[in-house]
């Protein structure tokens, strides 16, 4: 794919830490699991890092930030990213909501150990999930998106890492 800025508009560059809203991490905790992880902005870029535990039935640590966006004029995002081998969910939420909880629109990318990648991700990949469900809707309105997360729930305990350089819109 040719990632050309004239293609791409950048909607979060981590190489600016006072152009980026504030992080926080949601994990299994909420559940009663023992994974952690805790976003950090460094080196110009988001860390996500922590640890996943399959202790009390859990198995997932996931980060998100307040992000007003207005994407349909993009056909999906393109990231630039830093990972260890693991399959991690990109999520956008937006105001649509299940049995009174946001929707995330998730799809999942692999990540190679200690390799930089450009990964583009089309909207018409995201499947809407609630609680680890994918559901049958509803439709992902990219006119209205108001959250942006990274999760990772692949069901290996250890320690974990993913930095993101940039987000841009396609």
């Amino acid at each position: 794919m040719n990632t050309n800025t004239s293609e791409t508009k950048t909607l979060i560059d981590f190489s600016d830490p006072a152009d980026v809203a504030p992080w926080h991490a949601i994990n299994d905790g909420v559940m009663g699991g023992r994974s952690s992880s805790a976003p950090q902005i460094a080196n110009g870029c988001l860390r996500f890092s922590g640890s996943i535990s399959l202790e009390n039935n859990g198995g997932f640590a996931s980060i998100r930030s307040q992000q007003r966006l207005d994407l349909s004029h993009a056909s999906g995002v393109l990231l630039r990213v830093l990972g260890d081998g693991r399959r991690y969910q990109f999520r956008l939420y937006t105001d649509a909501d299940y049995q009174g909880s946001k929707v995330a629109y998730s799809v999942s990318f692999d990540t190679l150990s200690k390799r930089w990648l450009e990964l583009p991700l089309a909207f018409k990949e995201l499947k809407p999930v609630f609680r680890g469900r994918t559901l049958s809707g509803p439709t992902f309105n990219p006119a209205a998106v108001e959250q942006i997360g990274f999760l990772l729930a692949d069901k290996c305990e250890g320690p974990f890492h993913l930095s993101v350089a940039w987000v841009k819109a396609m």
